[in-house]
């Protein structure tokens, strides 16, 4: 996997990110720091990648153990150290998930299993922040 990253020196502090898959992300700064707000700030694209990657696992668990799965937001809430490096130091998740008969054990074990064994992002993310999960149900 790669990404390349250009900063767009015209804009201030904005950025465009070239992934190896084709695709093209931009990120920008606050005012504060230079940027003028016209995307995300990069530790906002870490924590929308971290809530994309495990809603990913989720889905395919339940998918793949023949639940009948319509739908599966994430709501990803964090706090950081107030010095540099500011790592996050808190996460929490909080899955709605969608569909029709679903098991409440068959989610929670999803969520659960997402967060030990598959999430790259989020076992990454766990040596520095306390990540925490909680769900709903929403019957199809």
């Amino acid at each position: 996997m790669e990404c390349t990253i250009n900063w767009l020196a015209a804009s201030g502090m904005g950025f465009v990110a070239e992934t190896g898959s084709g695709h093209v992300l931009m990120m920008d700064g606050a005012p504060d720091g230079g940027g003028r707000n016209l995307a995300p700030r990069p530790m906002e694209t870490v924590l929308a990648g971290t809530g994309g990657c495990t809603a990913y696992d989720v889905v395919l668990i339940l998918k793949r153990g023949r639940h009948d799965v319509s739908g599966c937001q994430v709501k990803v809430t964090s706090e950081r150290a107030p010095v540099d490096p500011k790592v996050f130091t808190k996460i929490h998740m909080h899955f709605t998930v969608t569909g029709k008969n679903l098991p409440e054990t068959a989610v929670q074990r999803a969520i659960q299993m997402s967060h030990e064994k598959y999430c790259s992002a989020s076992i990454m993310l766990g040596k520095t922040a306390e990540i925490t999960t909680s769900f709903d149900l929403v019957a199809a």
